[in-house]
């Protein structure tokens, strides 16, 4: 059975203006936007997306990457690859873009309360992940140890260079990077990012693990992490694929009986593992 549509006036984009737009990778632009139709702004929880509306060319689901604490500013960091990701950053400062949301389920930051804490990002998997590290790093005396891990496949493509240096600069903040390839400026690890998970330090029974990047990179983190001792139902993923609607109608996201915009897009392993095992899911 098609889930019913939300309310309609969840279906119609509010107008966004461009404040600022920041380069950080040569195909990858973050935007700040701020409300302009005088409804207030978006707030969120660390792991929601938003549909962004192109208008005259159409829309997409992008993750939000700013600071949950800062709702005034919607934040998302994305990458042209697509039409409308292209007329995204391609957008100049006071641009109107369409914004449709927040949607999904986030990352369920309340079950690593007095837990350790383990942060895997792939990537450009760093931009849903940003939140969720701003919203550990302002009450961090809730939780235990704190290890964030990063991967990419160049040192040019480290995504948020920048705000990786103050966290690692922080002495209650565990960072470590590898890259698939390093140049003669990288002095870190180089090999896949499931290469740090052995060498990070946390207690495995304890532990929560929030995890986004390509799938299989996720696939296999998960799978090593349950396998150094995290429970399957601490370990959470951010699917992120084929949404297209985002309130669970078109059915273009469906993964097993779950619907990804509207179940997820964040699920715990234990409840996806098998249909990760199955590539034509």
């Amino acid at each position: 059975m098609v889930p019913a549509p939300r309310d309609s006036a969840s279906l119609l984009p509010r107008p966004f203006r461009v404040t600022r737009i920041r380069r950080e990778l040569s195909d990858v632009s973050t935007l700040e936007l701020e409300a302009s139709d005088g409804e207030g702004p978006v707030t969120f929880r660390p792991g929601q997306f938003t549909m962004v509306y192109v208008f005259g060319i159409g829309e997409v689901p992008i993750s939000i990457s700013g600071d949950p604490a800062k709702p005034d500013v919607l934040v998302h960091t994305v990458r042209s690859v697509g039409a409308v990701t292209r007329a995204v950053c391609a957008a100049k400062k006071h641009d109107v873009l369409g914004v449709r949301g927040p949607y999904g389920e986030g990352w369920p930051i309340e079950a690593a309360l007095g837990r350790d804490v383990v942060i895997m990002a792939g990537g450009l998997g760093l931009a849903p992940l940003r939140p969720l590290v701003n919203a550990v790093v302002s009450q961090r005396d809730a939780f235990g140890r704190v290890v964030l891990l990063l991967g990419a496949r160049t040192p040019a493509s480290l995504l948020f260079s920048r705000e990786v240096a103050r966290w690692r600069a922080r002495f209650d903040l565990e960072v470590r990077a590898t890259v698939d390839a390093g140049d003669l400026t990288w002095n870190g690890d180089v090999g896949v990012i499931t290469t740090l998970i052995p060498r990070a330090t946390f207690e495995p029974a304890t532990t929560t693990a929030f995890v986004c990047g390509p799938e299989v990179m996720m696939r296999f983190a998960a799978a090593d992490l349950v396998h150094r001792g995290v429970p399957p139902d601490a370990v959470f993923l951010s699917m992120e694929r084929n949404m297209k609607c985002a309130v669970g109608v078109c059915g273009h996201c469906q993964f097993g009986p779950a619907f990804v915009c509207k179940d997820g897009p964040v699920f715990s392993y234990s409840r996806i593992e098998a249909g990760l095992r199955v590539r034509e899911v």
